[in-house]
């Protein structure tokens, strides 16, 4: 009668591990299992040891550990973790997506506010086919989409409105529509790929949203009502599930 015991090599391989004799031992880091639970500052929510992982907004790498800087909802992959909360004050990040209010021309860059502890600095020739006599006339007051080129605490943030590859991949100035203010864990959740409030809106009327991660969204629709059901509704969906959504949606377009 066969064994229905494990043996140890099984349960190694299982766990991706080499022991045999000039071969290294392949190590993951671990955590999955707090992936959509609250975490509180100081919780360790993952262990790195050899394998690369990304480390979002709200967490900090001491050591080989991964640990919660702020409250929240701990969210991510195998790959990259962050922290999912509805703090308002915008930390830079580099590489992150924002919307900023251009406050003033310098010498060499716009001023503009992306609601960080200090302004950002928008160089003149960071747009896509700018030249030093053909540089962008924004106004006063003026919004723009653009990247975080770079984030320090100890120096101003940089932005540039061009990707790697020197193009504007959408960015630049907004026109017209409305802009407002919302928690950094909305705008997250409105960049998932399957948002159901942006379906939603969808299904009744054509629009455009811009969402910034520093807590600034811009929506844009055909009529001046259409717009500004579809500013409500993202402001009312920050506490509401998929069910909720799609019926105070389809309420407001009635």
């Amino acid at each position: 009668m066969p064994s229905s015991e494990v043996s140890t090599d099984q349960i190694e391989k299982r766990e991706g591990k080499e022991t045999k004799k000039g071969r290294k031992e392949k190590r993951t880091h671990t955590g999955n299992k707090l992936v959509g639970q609250v975490v509180i500052p100081g919780d360790v929510v993952a262990s790195v040891e050899t394998k690369q992982l990304t480390v979002g907004p709200g967490l900090r790498q001491c050591g080989e550990l991964i640990v919660a800087e702020k409250a929240g909802i701990l969210r991510g992959s195998k790959t990259m973790y962050y922290i999912d909360s509805s703090q308002r004050r915008y930390l830079p990040v580099k590489d992150d997506r924002v919307i900023g209010a251009v406050l003033n021309n310098g010498r060499d860059a716009f001023q503009v506010d992306i609601r960080s502890a200090q302004l950002a600095s928008l160089p003149y020739l960071s747009f896509e086919g700018v030249t030093k006599k053909n540089r962008p006339d924004f106004k006063t007051g003026d919004l723009v989409y653009t990247r975080v080129l770079v984030a320090n605490k100890d120096m101003e943030p940089e932005l540039s409105c061009v990707n790697g590859q020197e193009k504007a991949d959408g960015m630049g100035i907004l026109t017209g529509g409305f802009s407002f203010q919302t928690s950094l864990g909305l705008c997250h959740r409105l960049l998932r790929p399957k948002c159901t409030l942006v379906t939603a809106l969808g299904e009744h009327f054509p629009y455009e949203m811009t969402v910034g991660l520093n807590g600034i969204v811009w929506v844009k629709a055909e009529t001046l009502e259409q717009t500004i059901i579809a500013a409500n509704a993202t402001i009312n969906s920050e506490f509401l599930n998929e069910a909720e959504i799609k019926a105070m949606v389809k309420k407001l377009c009635q």
